[in-house]
């Protein structure tokens, strides 16, 4: 028996590492793929898949939380909710090898750990709905 709980692995770190790059990104006002390039320590492939998915499909990511996230603009959203979501939706919209509870369980708990107390929830009816568009 493991003492790793399901989130603890290879994929997991690797989306919350994307989510510290677009965090920086964001709050810095630059694009994340700029700071893969400048890291002291390299990203592995799968950081480097996630950010510049996020970053190339933005626009595309960012109508799809609009759509579903009732009585929130998104620059009304705390901005972790707001990656968070974005990295969820690009999961769900450009990566059909990950399966849809992954995705959706992963980022609640990146929002329940980096956010307010009501992300979870929040993010987790959001993304459901997307979900049930998208997949």
């Amino acid at each position: 028996m493991s003492d790793v709980n399901e989130f603890d692995d290879e994929r997991s770190r690797a989306r919350e590492a994307a989510l510290v790059l677009l965090y920086e990104g964001a709050t810095k006002g630059s694009d994340s793929r700029d700071l893969l390039d400048v890291a002291i320590v390299p990203h592995d492939r799968l950081v480097r898949l996630l950010v510049d998915g996020v970053e190339s499909h933005r626009s595309e990511l960012d109508a799809s939380i609009a759509k579903y996230s009732t009585g929130w603009s998104l620059e009304r959203m705390p901005i972790l909710d707001l990656l968070v979501l974005r990295l969820a939706t690009f999961e769900l919209a450009h990566r059909s090898d990950v399966p849809t509870a992954v995705v959706i369980d992963e980022a609640v708990e990146m929002a329940k750990r980096f956010s307010t107390d009501d992300s979870g929830r929040f993010v987790n009816g959001v993304l459901s709905s997307i979900a049930r568009e998208l997949r």
